[in-house]
């Protein structure tokens, strides 16, 4: 593992198979790996956070997410930066894999060992994110300039998604009735960009991005973006794209969004693991959330979920 995070931390994109085979490996003698892998990629280990942006992109079924990803891998390519893409499916009954294989909709060259895609079963999750992604991502942005979380596209159920990436991509398509959808959801409370696909169809377009500029009003987030573009040849909007998911990385405390995550998300796995009985352990969450805040800002989430279970006596 030790060999895997150094190759990492040198910008070793070839290991990225074999980090996503780690980290997907359920089988409980691979978990103490997984962690081992995780400490050495963590903020700790790296002296701050991993330079990789990590960009979610998330919204309903069809909205056109795989054919604006495969837009954005050129762009970023175009500017001289090294992409991951993790493609999260739904997972198939039988076998529990990936079963669209969204990765197959994403053009790209296979020859450019620079770009790095793979697909990832959900599972059973319901916040639109396979159970490994989160450390998938972690690891992978610490060689890779963009790591990008492409999610189930289930709707209404995908906020996970912000919990993962610095800046998150809700892609909407114009004329599907979506923006009425959001506003009754919360997937709204997420975006920090607004991405209205197919706007070659015009007064559609137009009348989704005004739609959206109402609703983003009403909710009081007057800094998301919205960015209309088409992937049809030849492509409008994917500069305009690329650089409102940059700026809005460049105006965010990344490190302050990603230490949240991490303890939340520690916080959320001692509970799965431990249940109401650990939580009280702990006093309770709140009591739980302030304990963290007091712990090293570089763990990782295994070193804060072990330092949990020690804390509540449960391990």
């Amino acid at each position: 593992m030790s060999d895997l995070a150094a190759r990492l931390r040198d910008g070793d994109l070839s290991v990225a198979p074999a980090v996503l085979n780690l980290v997907e490996n359920r089988a409980p003698a691979a978990q103490a790996e997984i962690a081992e892998l995780l400490a050495d990629v963590s903020p700790a280990a790296l002296g701050g956070e991993a330079a990789g942006h990590v960009v979610g992109v998330t919204g309903p079924p069809g909205a056109g997410k795989s054919t604006l990803l495969s837009q954005l891998v050129a762009g970023w390519r175009a500017r001289g930066l090294s992409v991951a893409v993790l493609a999260v499916d739904p997972s198939s009954k039988r076998s529990g894999g990936a079963l669209l294989g969204d990765r197959a909709r994403i053009e790209y060259d296979p020859a450019d060992r620079a770009i790095f895609i793979r697909s990832m079963a959900a599972g059973d999750r319901l916040g639109g994110l396979a159970p490994a992604t989160r450390a998938a991502a972690h690891a992978l942005a610490a060689a890779f300039d963009v790591v990008v979380i492409e999610t189930v596209g289930v709707g209404q159920s995908e906020t996970e998604v912000a919990e993962v990436a610095d800046t998150v991509a809700v892609v909407v398509q114009p004329g599907s009735g979506d923006v009425l959808q959001f506003l009754k959801s919360g997937i709204m409370e997420i975006p920090d960009v607004l991405v209205v696909t197919k706007a070659d169809l015009g007064q559609v377009a137009t009348s989704a991005r005004r739609d959206l500029h109402a609703a983003l009003r009403s909710l009081g987030a007057r800094d998301t973006r919205v960015v209309a573009v088409s992937s049809l040849a030849p492509p409008q909007g994917i500069d305009r794209l690329l650089d409102a998911i940059d700026a809005h990385r460049d105006a965010s405390d990344v490190a302050a969004r990603r230490l949240r995550a991490r303890r939340l998300h520690a916080l959320a796995d001692f509970t799965a693991e431990h249940g109401a009985r650990g939580l009280r352990a702990l006093g309770g969450r709140r009591a739980a959330e302030r304990w963290l805040e007091r712990q090293d800002p570089g763990l990782d989430v295994p070193a804060l979920e072990r330092a949990l279970a020690e804390h509540a006596g449960v391990v």
